[in-house]
């Protein structure tokens, strides 16, 4: 649903070939200015007075013929005011405010008489712009070689970046001066299965940064669309930042045909940590809903036939006896199984009804389907067929056993970077989807992509991202993508994107660990785009206890685990770990199962990038709230004020928080569960040992009143 309350004028005027133009943020705190200079567009801006981005360029390089970036003039420009208020299908507010000013720079270049215009659009939060080329005469098709948006900063900022790459975003985060990426970006490139850096000072977005005088900068991108991923490029000695596509197997960056338009760059500032996380900017550069009925779209909290596998306990394949697989003409019956393979009945049945006892929504099972014994970097085209269950896995049997438990199985597709291959079989995969009650799917992008030399993050993967959700659209399935390009908004027009990884996930705590505090900025830069499946919930955080070969260890105590489902967004929850880990803490165990998916509200209750996040969100259509704290390598102690509580009732909370000896290293598992009386005026400190946190849950119990009986009431610090 959406709501216009005001478009305030409309005009268009022509004015000088050059001078200046100015365009403000609807609060008056942004002010953005836009010139022609020598024939070449630039723009900067300011918040509160102060420059946030320094005079800056503007334009493309063309391949084979004249570029976009000089010996422009103004013919027109066009003036917007837009206020409205929408509602998301699933998100961190009931509503979202659409409020900006917008300018439109209508520009001729001299000699081509090639038309290209500059729309640029200011909220409250930030800035948007992009570039667009109407239909004309001398520009038809084209050809990306550079986009050389610049992104000029006024000082040596704090950065917290991961290394540029065309393939990956799974990196651990650096802090550093940006003078000082340069040296820091050996270290920070670490082993992925599939990664191409390209520069030693190219970082990717969303880019965080912090000034000397406290303002927060977020550069990324919205509406990534039918163009490749941007990055960005550090000249150091000027602390220059300029766009870097990423190319194709050719070398381009992107194929045009008028009209069109790029993505929108964007850039989010704020004298305040919290506000960059309660940005929507982001996504109301994002077309509306494109489905009419979203009934069939719904938040899934799940469980999944994952963590075993990750850590080594089990295996994907079912066997350890064959070198070689060929789709449909390898025989399996006859062959020796391994016996650690995880995705069989017997071991699905034992999670469902675990996962059913305990009301979740769906269960995920990984390596049900042949092929896995050659899936991984063998460069193959057909290496899965999405529909083929290996010997012990009887999917018809699951599919009835799934139902009577009340859960649906959610489906898992590894296409191994074979893009041809899962296109060819989409439509039949899906199908067979629907065929057997699975409304919800994880799409895996590992390795190299195949058409070979493409990259993942390429404009010819980004359609095909977009191409493999609206089919799933079509047939009414819910997508959860790994390791495809990060995302930028679109969850608003296809809201069956309930989630994405595109970062450093937990599976990395089973490969040698996350820093401490990479919890701390993930809100902060991944998250700006759209939610993430990070899959929380680990409580057994010594990994040689499932796998003794693997010495890895989880680097979070178990209440902060808890707390992730607060502090990392998503509609899309996994509880990760094991079920008998699970079993062994059913008091911890029972946040996961109430905590919320879907929010009416989103507040941030104090921030600071690397150090703490906490929020506080209220449920979808209800008077319960949850909050989530997630804390750095340093020991903390938050103060909570329940002022947002409604002033007429009384909650119960229950405070899940580390206990004094806890520890991420050596007492993870130091916790306690404390239950109060808590009402507006109630306040409370709370501790977060190293690498911890905490969790609560405040539930409106009315309708409840016995279950307050003999608790103590919450009142001052």
């Amino acid at each position: 649903m959406m709501r216009t309350l005001a478009i305030v004028f409309f005009l268009g005027t022509m004015l000088s070939a050059y001078g200046q133009h100015t365009l403000n943020s609807p609060n008056g705190k942004f002010k953005m200015v836009f010139t022609i200079e020598k024939g070449r567009p630039t723009y900067a801006l300011e918040l509160n007075d102060s420059p946030v981005i320094a005079k800056s360029f503007l334009g493309l390089d063309l391949l084979d013929t004249e570029s976009l970036l000089a010996q422009f003039q103004i013919v027109d420009t066009q003036r917007t005011t837009l206020d409205e208020t929408w509602e998301p299908v699933l998100g961190e507010y009931k509503e979202i405010r659409n409020h900006y000013n917008e300018l439109l720079v209508a520009m001729e270049q001299q000699g081509s008489n090639r038309l290209m215009h500059i729309r640029f659009r200011l909220f409250n939060d930030g800035l948007g712009f992009r570039y667009e080329f109407p239909e004309q005469p001398n520009l038809t098709y084209f050809i990306v070689e550079d986009e050389r948006t610049q992104f000029a900063m006024t000082g040596d900022h704090t950065a917290f970046w991961i290394p540029g790459d065309y393939d990956t975003q799974e990196y651990d985060y650096t802090h550093s001066k940006l003078s000082e990426i340069r040296g820091k970006m050996k270290k920070a490139i670490t082993p992925n299965a599939s990664q191409t850096s390209f520069s030693p000072t190219g970082v990717q977005t969303a880019l965080l940064m912090k000034t000397d005088k406290g303002t927060y900068i977020n550069i990324h991108e919205a509406a990534l669309v039918d163009y490749s991923c941007m990055h960005l490029e550090l000249d150091d000695d000027n602390l220059v930042f300029e766009s870097h596509l990423t190319p194709d197997a050719l070398g381009n960056m992107a194929y045009m045909q008028t009209p069109t338009q790029t993505p929108w760059r964007t850039v989010i500032a704020s004298n305040k940590a919290s506000d960059i996380l309660l940005s929507t900017l982001t996504l109301n550069l994002n077309e509306p809903c494109a489905y009419e009925d979203t009934s069939w779209i719904k938040p899934v909290k799940y469980m999944g036939v994952w963590w075993e596998m990750i850590t080594g306990k089990g295996s994907w394949a079912y066997t350890d006896a064959l070198n070689s697989v060929k789709l449909g003409k390898t025989n399996y019956v006859h062959t020796l199984p391994n016996r650690t393979h995880s995705a069989n009945t017997d071991n699905v049945k034992d999670y469902l009804d675990f996962a059913s006892q305990h009301g979740f929504d769906a269960l995920l099972v990984e390596g049900w389907n042949e092929g896995w014994e050659d899936w991984f970097g063998k460069s193959k085209d057909y290496v899965f067929d999405f529909m083929s269950p290996y010997p012990d896995f009887d999917i018809e049997e699951l599919e009835l056993y799934a139902q009577d438990k009340g859960i649906a199985l959610m489906m898992h597709h590894e296409t191994s970077g074979s893009v041809r291959n899962y296109e060819r079989h989409l439509d039949q995969a899906y199908a067979f989807m629907q065929q057997h009650g699975y409304n919800s799917v994880k799409s895996g992008y590992v390795g190299d992509i195949i058409p070979r030399g493409e990259y993942h993050y390429g404009q010819w993967m980004v359609d095909h991202y977009l191409y493999a959700l609206k089919k799933a659209g079509a047939y009414k399935i819910m997508v959860n993508a790994h390791e495809a390009v990060r995302p930028t908004g679109l969850s608003r027009t296809y809201p069956n994107l309930i989630g994405n990884e595109s970062a450093r996930g937990t599976e990395y705590e089973a490969f040698g660990g996350n820093k401490v505090d990479h919890t701390t900025i993930l809100p902060f830069t991944r998250l700006i785009g759209g939610p993430m499946d990070y899959t929380p919930g680990i409580f057994e955080m010594d990994v040689s206890k499932l796998n003794p070969k693997n010495k890895s260890w989880v680097n979070s105590t178990l209440a902060r685990q808890l707390a992730l489902y607060v502090t990392m967004y998503s509609p899309l929850q996994m509880a990760a770990d094991l079920p008998e880990h699970y079993q062994q803490h059913l008091d911890a165990f029972q946040f996961i199962k109430e905590v919320a998916l879907d929010w009416d509200v989103t507040m941030v209750l104090a921030a600071e990038p690397g150090d703490f996040i906490t929020y506080a969100r209220k449920e979808k259509g209800k008077d319960n709230w949850f909050i989530g704290n997630t804390n750095d390598e340093n020991p903390r102690t938050s103060k909570l004020a329940f002022d947002f509580l409604d002033p007429e009732k009384t909650y119960l909370l229950t405070l899940y928080r580390d206990s004094k000896d806890a520890h991420y290293k050596n007492n993870p598992k130091g916790y306690a569960v404390e239950k109060f009386k808590v009402g507006s005026r109630s306040k409370l400190q709370v501790y977060s040992a190293p690498g911890g946190g905490f969790a609560i849950s405040i539930l409106d119990v009315t309708e409840q009143p016995e279950k307050l009986k003999g608790l103590r009431r919450l009142k001052a610090y």
